[in-house]
Parts: structure tokens; sequence; C-alpha cells
């Protein structure tokens, strides 16, 4: 018996504002329980977690503080990134411009590299993610 992944959690010092950027740009849904309050009510969850049906749930988890990572830059090492593929160049650009109005900051450009296209990108909390074309 080997152990399997469970989920890939965030540390993030705004829970419900990490998970809502992940859920517009994956397209995921909330485990019951963890869907946003009424608005106007407090927000009571401190550890939220995202589905979907094909893939490893992401969880986030409120902390105090948390350095942002100045990867691929020296200095702070990326401590965890996610890596994401879509099926060509015209889906990078796409998923490119939504990773941006989301909130996302663009940390490394490499589109232009004939073997293996890429964006990599800071979330909202400062977690970088790559976006390539695979």
């Amino acid at each position: 018996m080997t152990p399997r992944i469970r989920q890939v959690v965030l540390d993030t010092t705004d829970a419900r504002a990490l998970a809502e950027f992940y859920r517009q740009l994956f397209g995921l849904s909330y485990r019951t329980g963890d869907e946003p309050p009424p608005a106007g009510e407090p927000d009571p969850n401190d550890w939220l977690v995202l589905r979907n049906d094909d893939g490893v749930p992401l969880a986030f988890q409120q902390v105090e503080d948390l350095p942002r990572s100045t990867w691929p830059e020296p200095g702070v090492p990326q401590q965890l990134h996610l890596d994401t593929t879509v099926p060509d160049v015209a889906a990078l650009t796409e998923a490119r411009d939504r990773a941006l109005a989301l909130g996302a900051t663009l940390r490394h450009d490499r589109s232009d590299d004939p073997q293996e296209p890429l964006y990599v990108f800071a979330d909202p909390s400062g977690h970088p993610f790559c976006i390539f074309v695979g």
C-alpha cells in the first residue's frame, strides 16, 4: 500500500479570496459547507476545500503571516507551485488573460519557447503557478 495524495494545501492570509481565485481560474466547486456565507455575514471558515471531477482537491488554510515567494528570482523560494497545462498556444493566451483578470501577477514569460511555451504567475497570495502547453 502506498500513500495517495489527498489534496494540495495552500497557506494564505485570506483563505476565501484565494479560494475564489482558484475556483474561478479552474472552474472548481466548494466542498459542501465551504460555500461563501450570505452577503454581509462573517465568514467562519479558516479552512476551505475546492473540488473537481477529475483532479486533486485544493485546500486553503488561513495563516496570520506569509512571506511572498520571489521565485524564479532568488530570495524567498517557491515553497510549492502548481503546474497546469493547456492544449495549445491559443489556449495559453486565453489562460494568461484569465489569470491576470482574476488577480494573478505575471512573473515570467516564456510563451515564445518553441519546445514548451509557458507563463509563470503568482496567485493573489504570492504562490507561484505555471500554465504551459502540454
